[in-house]
């Protein structure tokens, strides 16, 4: 996350597997987006996983900005 910098989203989340990225998240698309051949056939196959990862990353990046204020 970051704070008051314009260049860069507030808030970023990755889904990571073995080292391996799969899933992205930023402040900006406010989208998960698979980053794997694999995890964007199994959520064209099953779309209410992608809209639930959405829905709990906006609610993380919330609870984020939230903590953020808080502490400034």
């Amino acid at each position: 996350g970051s704070s008051g910098l314009t260049a860069f989203p507030e808030f970023v989340a990755v889904g990571m597997v073995d080292g391996v990225q799969m899933l992205h998240y930023d402040s900006v698309s406010k989208r998960a987006v698979p980053k794997q051949d694999w995890m964007e056939r199994y959520t064209r196959d099953h779309p209410e996983v992608l809209e639930r990862d959405n829905g709990n990353l906006q609610g993380a990046q919330q609870t984020y900005k939230a903590g953020v204020g808080i502490l400034k």
